[in-house]
């Protein structure tokens, strides 16, 4: 049997070596080059066409190239497989980087003198200690508990908002709609990290963005249908949030008539938080279609009903 791989487009060489590398018995077929679909057993995907993974018969096994299964999830004609992340689950160092990156930056005041440097114009803003400013990551998953750990160690005081409730050392947890306000109240700079399901489309909108101290700023390293983009917009004009850093968005490339390019107080990122790295996340495949294959349980199941 073989892996159907999805890849990003021009990169097949690439994870071919890196496959031939982990494990050369394993048969690796690349998008769209497939061969005979029924030789095919487990797919490890980013983005396939809807239907696409329909025309396996024998699929037994999705595994996620990609950090949220969204948009896997969203193919009605999806094979009633299981399906498996292949992220780190002690997390992603690049997103450690980006994630610290942008809290820094904020932290610092970086958009409000980079936008002083335009108008040669000598500001000064509070200089603060990280233990002086209030962190909140949505979303606890494996990248975003790597994360929080990461701000926790340069000391600012963590807080995380969770679905159930459950602990982790150093972050104060928060859980379920009832703790939202409180956590977001003590968030001085916002880190949206959940899974996009039917009942986190959205959930950046007025409502949450008001719960905020005022001043407070605001980084999408999620999903871009997590935020409200008129909501957003209308938070920063009123001067309730400072500033906001995003990642991700609805439409990608970011349309160039979108008004978020031109807002002063938005720093817009084309996607760029990380990047595969085909050798480290090939050994992880092999090592899960290894067990897979000798039928032993999955370490990242997803769950479907869920969403993540």
């Amino acid at each position: 049997m073989a892996l159907l791989l999805a890849p990003q487009p021009g990169t097949g060489d690439v994870w071919r070596r890196a496959f031939a590398a982990a494990m050369p018995e394993l048969e690796v077929r690349v998008w769209p080059d497939v061969g005979d679909p029924a030789a095919i057993d487990i797919a490890a995907v980013g983005a396939m066409p809807t239907g696409a993974l329909a025309k396996f018969p024998n699929l037994r096994l999705i595994l996620s190239l990609t950090a949220g299964v969204d948009t896997l999830l969203s193919d009605p004609a999806l094979p009633d497989v299981p399906i498996a992340r292949t992220a780190d689950p002690d997390g992603d160092a690049m997103m450690n980087e980006t994630a610290l990156l942008h809290v820094l930056r904020h932290h610092r005041y970086m958009p409000d003198y980079l936008q002083a440097q335009q108008r040669c114009e000598w500001i000064r803003r509070p200089i603060r200690a990280a233990r002086e400013r209030p962190v909140g990551v949505m979303g606890l998953g494996s990248v975003g508990l790597a994360i929080a750990k990461t701000l926790v160690a340069i000391g600012f005081p963590v807080a995380g908002w969770v679905r159930q409730p459950r602990s982790a050392d150093g972050v104060e947890i928060f859980s379920g709609g009832e703790q939202l306000d409180a956590f977001l109240a003590r968030s001085e700079i916002l880190l949206n990290l959940l899974p996009l399901t039917p009942q986190t489309h959205g959930i950046v909108n007025a409502a949450l963005l008001n719960a905020l101290p005022k001043g407070a700023a605001f980084i999408n390293l999620g999903r871009g249908d997590h935020v409200v983009e008129a909501d957003l917009i209308a938070a920063l004009d009123s001067g309730h949030l400072a500033a906001a850093t995003l990642d991700v968005y609805p439409v990608e490339p970011l349309p160039k008539d979108s008004p978020l390019w031109r807002h002063p107080k938005i720093t817009v990122m084309p996607h760029v938080a990380r990047r595969l790295v085909p050798e480290e996340v090939a050994a992880r495949i092999c090592a899960v279609i290894r067990e897979f294959r000798a039928g032993r349980p999955l370490a990242q199941p997803v769950d479907r009903k869920r969403g993540y």
